[in-house]
């Protein structure tokens, strides 16, 4: 029985996949990722006839990327492919196979970011507004609560600890990407609804215990507190999709529509780049247009004859 082409191609790709396994210990989900991507590629050698990885160059990696566009695929996805391709070809570069990453040469297609839809802001205070009924409810409610009043992301509510909150100084301290840690003032309706869930809250009063414990005691999984936004959400009436980001967006939202202050609200969210934020947060068309007539000096007309 004739070998199929790729052979050693193959070797490579499994070997790399079993050293993300192993050694790396890359989550099973992403590894199924990366395997599907990587055979999507193998069968694409196949047909080119590359057996090795040194036979893989810049040519044949932008072919790919071709073809994989040509047949519909979303730039989302394409993106992700040449990703893992790019992943592994680096590493064949420390394994002294290839000098140079061919798929560095390559670009990636772009994709257009999507703004994340925010809440209004009428029916979401009303929904806070609404009086918890027992200790779980009024968990989520300040969950939901520091959600939009901090702009939190979800990595950053979920470890909370007690000793992260201080009642007296209304402050609040989070570590978030890249371990970056920042202070954010707590407004009066957050303080009131963690007061609320502080007093009925079980389980250790130490600094180091979870501020929104599950029934063991150990914070609540990300999973879980998204689950218990959505059931919140409904019994409050809020409508539309609920998902903890949209609470963070609306934070941004309703902050720079309201104050007009882009650097503020990029500290407050913990953006590196204010690119992000501008993305982030967006301002609609009329909005701007006011405020480049008021504020801009040449946009204003002249007065007297011309």
């Amino acid at each position: 029985m004739p070998q199929p082409l790729a052979t050693e191609l193959a070797t490579s790709v499994n070997a790399y996949l079993e050293y993300l396994q192993v050694v790396r210990r890359t989550p099973a989900s992403s590894l199924a990722g990366r395997r599907q991507d990587l055979q999507r590629f193998l069968e694409f050698a196949r047909e080119r006839g590359l057996e090795r990885v040194e036979q893989i160059d810049v040519h044949s990696v932008r072919a790919y990327v071709a073809r994989r566009s040509r047949l519909g695929l979303a730039p989302v996805s394409v993106r992700r492919e040449l990703s893992s391709l790019r992943s592994f070809l680096q590493a064949q570069c420390r394994n002294g196979l290839l000098l140079a990453n061919p798929a560095a040469e390559v670009r990636s297609p772009k994709v257009a970011r999507r703004l994340p839809s925010a809440f209004e802001a009428e029916p979401l205070n009303v929904a806070l507004d609404q009086e918890p009924d027992g200790a779980l409810e009024a968990r989520d409610r300040a969950m939901a609560e520091l959600l939009y009043s901090c702009g939190l992301r979800l990595g950053e509510l979920q470890p909370l600890q007690l000793g992260q909150f201080d009642a007296g100084l209304s402050e609040l301290r989070v570590t978030g990407k890249g371990g970056k840690t920042r202070v954010l003032p707590v407004g009066a309706q957050a303080r009131a609804a963690l007061a609320a869930w502080l007093a009925l809250r079980p389980g250790g009063q130490g600094a180091g215990a979870a501020l929104f414990p599950g029934r063991d005691g150990e914070p609540l999984s990300r999973s879980a507190i998204a689950g218990r936004l959505k059931l919140w959400a409904r019994r409050a009436g809020l409508a539309g999709r609920v998902h903890p980001h949209r609470f963070r967006h609306a934070f941004a939202s309703h902050l720079l529509e309201g104050s007009g202050d882009l650097r503020a609200v990029q500290e407050l969210l913990g953006h590196a780049n204010l690119a992000t934020t501008q993305i982030y947060t967006h301002l609609d068309f009329d909005r701007l247009a006011r405020v480049y007539d008021q504020a801009h000096p040449r946009a204003r007309s002249k007065s007297g004859p011309k």
